[in-house]
């Protein structure tokens, strides 16, 4: 069966990869201080350095839940063309897509009893989602059913590996992953968390580096502890409006793997607005994850 695939609009990824095997978003909506955006494709560079200058000068932004219906009204059209979905989700860990989705495709296959639709939980986010799209289109390209295809997904999502760090802590602290205290005086020393998402597509802080050459540092280690380069080498550098310090972290990478495929990309609005400015963020195929 002929077959579309989806993922969420908060997916970092190649446009002209994505452009060539016709991927297709989910829309998501954000809030940047009392105006509310609708995000129907990953954000051009230059409107998102736009958004996170805003954030620099203290704009608030949030973001909110996609509804089951959002999902029947992009994917009905295709199912009622014969066509298979599937559709890669923002981590269940992270967020309450998945669940909304799996909501979804009930609706459809009771309306729609021969559709066939699979929904994959990523376990991750940004770029990692974009490293199982390329994946899933290479699968499909080669000839791989959509039953297959989303097997083939779910067995490997815990090998993509993400290693990320953040420059305002207060960021983390809004959403409940650090205590204001931490916030406040991690800040004052300029204590950089370096995190993860853990097997269970939660986050989870894993290390505190002092200043941004020590987090640097800190996530090129990660990266040499758990690359395999047999699983591919595609390395996703997702950052929020830090170019600079992400084409450095390349640099640094290609010295000792010059065979890798870097590719630098802007953190989208949706997860940019948890994480804010100069997040930089290291994702690729690597050894299972063990948190």
């Amino acid at each position: 069966m002929d077959y579309m695939i989806f993922a969420d609009v908060s997916i970092d990824i190649d446009m002209a990869f994505a452009d060539k095997y016709d991927l297709k978003y989910i829309s998501m909506e954000y809030i940047l201080d009392d105006n509310s955006f609708n995000c129907s494709r990953p954000e051009n560079d230059e409107m998102m350095h736009q958004y996170y200058e805003k954030l620099r000068l203290k704009a608030s932004t949030h973001t909110s839940q996609i509804v089951p219906n959002n999902y029947v009204e992009a994917f009905e059209g295709y199912i009622k063309e014969g066509k298979g979905i599937l559709y890669i989700s923002l981590s269940s860990g992270l967020s309450n897509t998945y669940e909304s989705a799996l909501l979804a495709a009930k609706m459809l296959k009771d309306d729609y009893p021969e559709c066939e639709i699979e929904v994959v939980d990523s376990l991750g986010a940004t770029g990692g989602m974009g490293i199982l799209a390329e994946s899933a289109c290479l699968n499909r390209e080669k000839g791989m059913s959509l039953s297959d295809n989303a097997k083939w997904l779910r067995e490997h999502a815990n090998n993509i590996n993400f290693w990320f760090k953040v420059e305002d802590l207060m960021y983390l602290c809004r959403g409940g992953r650090v205590s204001a205290t931490t916030a406040v005086v991690g800040t004052a020393l300029k204590i950089k968390p370096i995190l993860t998402i853990d097997s269970t597509g939660k986050l989870q802080t894993i290390d505190k580096k002092r200043g941004d050459k020590q987090a640097m540092l800190g996530l090129i280690e990660r990266f040499e502890e758990t690359y395999d380069p047999d699983m591919g080498n595609t390395v996703y550098v997702s950052c929020a409006d830090c170019r600079d310090v992400a084409e450095t972290l390349k640099s640094k990478l290609l010295e000792k793997h010059p065979d890798l495929d870097i590719k630098i990309t802007m953190l989208s609005p949706i997860i940019g607005a948890h994480t804010g400015p100069d997040m930089l963020s290291l994702i690729y195929y690597g050894s299972k994850r063990k948190y």
